[in-house]
């Protein structure tokens, strides 16, 4: 089992990008961890139906997050959390193919790892399994205990693809279905796509001036007037089927 769970973006501060998620997509946060404090960063989580957007902040300077807002020139995706059966066996297969582990998270109920972007190319990837429940709606340790109270679908339900850009698109995803072990095929534009068991993982070229990175998400909606609506008011870009929120574009299905 390979599906989408998480996303993260970055942000120079915290509060007006959250604020903009949930206002525009009619979402709501459910939790704050306290556990990315020690890598410099606040964050808020916001679920997405059974999945989740998070926003992390740098609250000091020289922090890794920091220095890919600077790189990236602004705000932006950051990181494509992946659940799986068993984060550790898969961690077995990495020295093989040269991706080494650059941060290894373990709170007992979750295990994690986030692997080298160096080695991977495009984002932080990161797969993890919570032993407590492997349903698409079950546990999740980053999102605290009590995340589904926090659930509203009357806007926007799912997220169904994130899309990485590249200068080359096609290398970058070859390498992901390296790492990932799943096979590579096409959409019907003919970019390269990873099918991940809820969700696509899309591969485009980079055309923003921003280079390689994670640069969108798409997502399935019930309300589209709603979200114009308030994408307007909070004077976010909006250009055909897609809304520019926290330096991502997000496209309405």
């Amino acid at each position: 089992m390979l599906r989408l769970r998480q996303i993260c973006l970055v942000a120079s501060e915290l509060d007006a990008p959250v604020e903009d998620l949930k206002a525009v997509f009619g979402i709501e946060t459910c939790h704050y961890d306290p556990a990315v404090e020690k890598y410099g960063l606040t964050n808020a989580l916001l679920p997405v139906g059974s999945n989740f957007l998070e926003v992390v902040a740098p609250f000091r300077n020289e922090t890794a997050a920091g220095r890919y807002i600077d790189r990236r020139g602004g705000d932006g995706g950051y990181m494509v959390i992946l659940q799986c059966d068993d984060a550790e066996d898969r961690a077995k297969r990495m020295p093989d193919i040269g991706v080494r582990i650059a941060n290894r998270l373990d709170y007992g109920t979750y295990i994690g790892l986030q692997l080298h972007p160096k080695d991977t190319g495009g984002a932080i990837l990161e797969t993890s399994t919570d032993p407590r429940s492997i349903a698409p709606d079950g546990s999740w340790h980053p999102a605290g205990e009590n995340w589904q109270a926090a659930v509203r679908t009357n806007v926007t339900t799912a997220m169904t693809a994130a899309e990485l850009q590249s200068d080359d698109p096609v290398r970058l995803a070859q390498r992901w279905s390296e790492v990932l072990d799943i096979p590579l095929g096409d959409d019907t534009q003919g970019n390269p796509v990873l099918k991940l068991e809820n969700a696509d993982l899309r591969f485009v070229p980079a055309e923003d001036g921003r280079g390689e990175g994670l640069g969108g998400l798409d997502l399935q909606v019930a309300d589209r007037g709603h979200i114009l609506r308030e994408a307007t008011a909070r004077g976010c870009d909006i250009k055909d089927d897609t809304v520019m929120v926290c330096g991502t574009r997000f496209k309405l299905r």
